[in-house]
């Protein structure tokens, strides 16, 4: 019986595709990549550019790789027909215009299918195509363009002699906007504001909103975006900024002083539309905010949904769902939910960028009992496996409805605001819950007198910009078009294995390494840094990808025009960075800050690594302040200076404790006024004066803190 080789990429389909395929024909996989360019030629580049024409020399990527080679040159031997079934990508294309380089293949069949059914395979290979040379073109170039920029640029950062190992085309751009946001929020300066509120008898909680007559500067409000690289935790709401606490005080006492009223109420039902199905990075996105994982388990968990048959290709970053898939999903609401059935489905516009030959992230099928596949799977596939069945469905459902409610009362010459959101249907909500909590507003009416029930005010404080989580860094990168669906991961995960960054609760943070490298590429190579510079190549591959350009004259023009010239100048840099190094006092380090300030220079203190202390490093000040070093308290959740000099009374950061006429509550001894610092405010509470009373177990409590009225104990309540 005639014989036909169907290559695909992933060892894990093969199993899957002979189920489907049966026995006439054999199916064997490429293991991914099969060759790369060669460390031959200047610079190990493995290609040579003469004029505007490009020779590569592409070898087998490794030992395993020469073994498939072999292996897969002797089953095509056996057969009559090679058909390649790479993945349906520009990295799939390119691998498969490598098979047909290494097998001597003229003009194989291609074929493509987003996921491994029996109906989607045998349909693709029922009509198969020629290899798409555009596609391949520009995996081409981005082979050279990555292997250009990583192989000259990164002897820069070598000169350094810090460890630092690599600079990349997106690699650079990304660890760039991670700096960024370090820099904001070490020079953030935060500033005390206070946020002024009534409460009313009938049941409700208004805020401070401005004067009558007086234009205000608060928010419309606004239906809330997806967002899935965020939960679903909103920060509660908060009046005008007032920036003194006497003006805050002035406003509580008008507030008491006059009677109160509703002067307009507004109230609509609104419509929230449901979410688009997955692409890659909203997939990396809500895993990560959702079920904590970080982008490259993501991919990893959903290859093994795609190669099992459960959901469509996870590499897309296109939003369209196959009319087949959408009246699964109406049949299955039909039987389970017919409420959510809409009248007419939502519709999702994909990126600019997007293929829309591909299809968003989705199961493959709908129907599928959960508790069958909970046998199969393992707990992590399972979960992402439900997220994404969850996230498909809804897409396909009733907008959700919400009732929103907005209260604005008067007292004297002060407006107050309150706004409400209660949801009336959940539609799409019950399958993606991504809405707030509900703030339910008591029946209201205009112009009814309402009774306050208290008043007052809240000190708070501006907060700098948080660091990027990874789902909300793979956001950004999208967002500002650094990098494509298959590279988000990647990126993310190699800034980790560099060592230019680091997870802190949760969060990435750049190392002192990564802060080195990026502040010497900012000096070096500050074009390669900008995500619009980033942005314009991936879309210059986009268009070559798309027969408008050629992918060698591409190349060659941007290594002429900019590439070469920014390295020579860049070299310059080098030599400068150099001298001055051999200039600086020998022992000189870097070390990372801390968000606590010294009390003398109000600069930031140093991260001083030790080992010998438990959080593996301790606080000082590095700008010539003597004595200036602090250590962790586990007991009080804070920064402290050693004991010893607290004792001798040595700190300078604290001033000597004040007698008070207060007596202790638990001893009568007198209180005392101790100051102490904590995030680097300076801070003051009342204790028992007596060392050894205070040490005891009844005395914890035993502490007064300051605020609007007074001094005031969460166990003893008001001093008087």
């Amino acid at each position: 019986m005639p014989k036909r080789l169907l290559v695909v990429e992933s060892p894990g389909k093969v199993k899957k595709l002979s189920q489907i395929l049966g026995s006439e024909w054999i199916v064997r996989a490429s293991c991914g990549h099969i060759r790369e360019l060669s460390d031959e030629g200047e610079y190990s580049l493995g290609f040579t550019m003469d004029g505007r024409s490009i020779r590569c020399n592409y070898v087998p990527r490794d030992q395993r790789a020469k073994e498939t080679i072999q292996q897969l040159k002797a089953v095509t031997k056996q057969v009559d027909e090679v058909v390649l079934a790479t993945d349906p990508d520009r990295e799939g294309e390119t691998i498969a215009w490598h098979l047909k380089e290494v097998l001597g293949l003229r003009e194989p069949k291609r074929v493509i299918y987003t996921e491994i059914t029996a109906s989607a395979v045998r349909g693709a290979i029922a009509n198969p195509r020629k290899l798409d040379l555009n596609l391949v073109g520009a995996g081409l170039c981005r082979d050279c363009l990555d292997k250009l920029v990583g192989y000259k640029g990164s002897p820069l950062v070598w000169a350094l002699n810090n460890g630092a190992k690599s600079v990349g085309r997106v690699q650079s751009a990304t660890l760039h906007l991670i700096c960024q946001r370090e820099t904001e929020i070490l020079t953030f300066v935060p500033q005390d504001y206070w946020s002024v509120w009534v409460d009313y008898v009938v049941g409700f909680r208004a805020f401070y909103k401005g004067m009558v007559n007086t234009r205000s500067d608060a928010p419309e409000q606004e239906l809330e975006a997806h967002d899935d690289a965020a939960g679903n935790s909103k920060d509660a709401p908060e009046s005008k900024r007032v920036l003194s606490e006497a003006e805050a005080t002035r406003l509580v006492e008008e507030a008491r002083r006059y009677p109160h009223q509703v002067i307009q109420l507004e109230g609509k039902v609104v419509p929230r539309q449901p979410p688009p199905p997955f692409t890659t990075s909203t997939l990396q996105q809500a895993a990560g905010s959702k079920l904590r994982f970080a982008p490259d388990q993501t991919m990893f968990l959903a290859q093994k949904l795609y190669e099992a048959g459960l959901i469509t290709y996870m590499r897309t970053d296109s939003v369209m769902l196959s009319p087949e898939f959408c009246a699964s999903v109406k049949q299955w609401l039909e039987q389970h939910d017919p409420q959510n059935v809409p009248q007419q489905v939502a519709k999702h516009r994909s990126a600019k960028t997007a293929q829309e030959a591909h299809e968003a992230i989705r199961p493959t099928d709908v129907f599928r009992p959960s508790a069958e596949l909970r046998q199969e799977l393992s707990a992590l596939e399972f979960d992402l496996y439900v997220m994404i069945w969850k996230r498909a469905v809804a897409s396909q459902c009733r907008a959700a409805q919400l009732r929103k409610t907005q209260v604005i009362t008067k007292s004297g010459s002060l407006l107050w605001l309150a706004r409400g959101q209660v949801v009336e249907f959940l539609g799409y909500a019950r399958y993606w819950n991504n809405l707030s909590k509900d703030t339910i507003l008591p029946s209201l009416q205009q112009g009814q007198a309402l009774t306050l029930e208290n008043a007052g005010h809240e000190q708070k404080q501006t907060q700098p910009p948080p660091r990027y989580s990874e789902p909300k860094l793979v956001q950004l990168m999208e967002r500002k078009g650094i990098g494509r669906p298959s590279t988000y991961a990647p990126t993310v995960s190699t800034l980790k294995n560099r060592g230019y960054v680091q997870l802190t609760k949760e969060h990435l943070q750049p190392t002192t390494l990564g802060l080195e490298v990026d502040a010497f590429l900012v000096k070096a190579l500050p074009d390669l840094l900008e995500a619009e510079f980033t942005a314009k190549m991936e879309n210059a591959l986009d268009a070559i990808a798309q027969g408008k350009h050629s992918w060698q004259h591409y190349l060659t023009d941007w290594n002429q025009d900019y590439f070469a010239p920014a390295l020579a100048k860049a070299k310059t840099v080098v030599i400068s960075s150099s001298a001055l190094k051999k200039a600086s006092p020998v022992g000189e380090r870097k070390y990372e800050t801390s968000r606590t300030r010294c009390q003398q220079c109000n600069n930031f203190l140093a991260k001083i690594p030790s080992t010998k202390v438990k959080k593996k490093y301790f606080l000082k000040c590095i700008s010539g302040c003597e004595d200036t070093v602090l250590f962790w308290s586990d007991l009080n959740k804070t920064w402290e200076p050693p004991r010893s000099k607290a004792a001798k009374g040595e700190n300078p950061q604290k001033s000597k404790a004040l007698i008070t006429k207060y007596p202790c509550p638990v001893c009568k001894k007198p209180l005392e006024e101790y100051s102490y610092t904590k995030e680097g405010q300076s801070k003051t509470m009342l204790r028992c004066s007596d060392p050894q009373s205070r040490n005891d177990r009844k005395h914890k409590d035993a502490v007064y803190f300051t605020t609007a009225k007074g001094w005031w104990s969460p166990k003893f309540g008001e001093l008087k």
